[in-house]
């Protein structure tokens, strides 16, 4: 990648698509092309299509997806898959119509079996049946790991898949009703400490283990990646350890400086029971995630202050 090749963020004003401009900008790269959703609408085939043929971007990050937590998944179960389908569709074909050779598609660890050994390699891939409130989007990212690997066996492209962790960070999506559980748990923590509150409600048991990654480290792999020239394979993603949510959940009120009591909800689902990945693959072309849990978890929190206008 010279600094002046022409890299297309798809999604550059979400979490992920706006790290992964920071980082390309921050390497030196000086021809970074985005667009809005008001000035392309990646859901319109033909839009989509004119707009990389007229282009002719010679790299391109697909993070543009429609994403949420557990309740957004499970009960917005078509808008999940049939956009996330159409968007990838639309950008994968597009990109190869356009001759662009080279091309990241942004997936989830999601797309793994529910009941993975742990931790889970890139090779449990369709091995078992998948978590069912997120399967929409599962399906609907699996899908696109199959257009790139297909492209590549047909037609000759460089196209790869990188499947993060669970992210967090700037430009994370604080909406209760569609957020992950770490965002959530930022907002719920710091508004039960501006109200005074003693107790702070977490959804299921607590027991669940999860893996979270700094969104800064991942756009760092997937430009690393791109750089690397990999093509016809996919990558996990992630920080390499993870900890239990009432682990996370103290983490996130020590940062805060709420000092209640944790009371867990279990009327509430738990998702699957650990996710971790491994991350040896990514390892051993030489990355390795470098932000810890509470130090990232300090810069989302005083992102989330910035945006709420504190």
């Amino acid at each position: 990648m010279n600094p002046e090749a022409k890299i297309y963020v798809a999604g550059h004003r979400g979490m992920v698509g706006s790290a992964l401009v920071r980082r390309l900008q921050k390497a030196g790269y000086t021809n970074i092309l985005v667009r809005t959703h008001a000035e392309l609408d990646l859901l319109d085939q033909a839009a989509t299509h004119a707009f990389l043929a007229r282009e002719k971007p010679d790299f391109i990050f697909i993070a543009a997806a429609i994403v949420g937590g557990i309740n957004a998944n499970n009960t917005l179960r078509a808008d999940f898959i049939y956009q996330n389908l159409m968007v990838e569709a639309n950008l994968i074909h597009g990109a190869w119509l356009a001759g662009v050779q080279r091309l990241c598609f942004l997936g989830s660890s999601c797309i793994y079996p529910r009941d993975c050994p742990q931790p889970i390699k890139e090779e449990y891939l369709l091995t078992g049946p998948l978590e069912p409130t997120n399967e929409p989007y599962a399906i609907a990212k699996i899908a696109g790991i199959k257009l790139c690997e297909s492209y590549n066996r047909q037609y000759g492209t460089q196209y790869f898949s990188a499947m993060p962790t669970n992210l967090y960070g700037p430009n994370d999506n604080y909406d209760l009703a569609k957020s992950h559980v770490l965002p959530a748990l930022i907002r719920k923590a710091h508004e039960a400490q501006q109200r005074g509150e003693k107790e702070l409600v977490v959804w299921g048991s607590g027991k669940p283990k999860r893996e979270f990654l700094y969104v800064d480290d991942l756009a760092d792999a997937c430009v690393f990646l791109m750089e690397q020239g990999v093509a016809d394979s996919f990558y996990n993603i992630g920080a390499g350890t993870d900890v239990t949510i009432r682990e996370l959940a103290e983490t996130v009120m020590s940062v805060i400086g709420f000092s209640g009591k944790i009371v867990f909800d279990t009327s509430k689902p738990d998702g699957t029971p650990r996710k971790l990945l491994d991350v040896s693959r990514l390892g051993d072309l030489g990355w390795k995630a470098s932000t810890p849990l509470r130090e990232g978890l300090a810069l989302a929190y005083r992102d989330f202050l910035a945006r709420a206008g504190h």
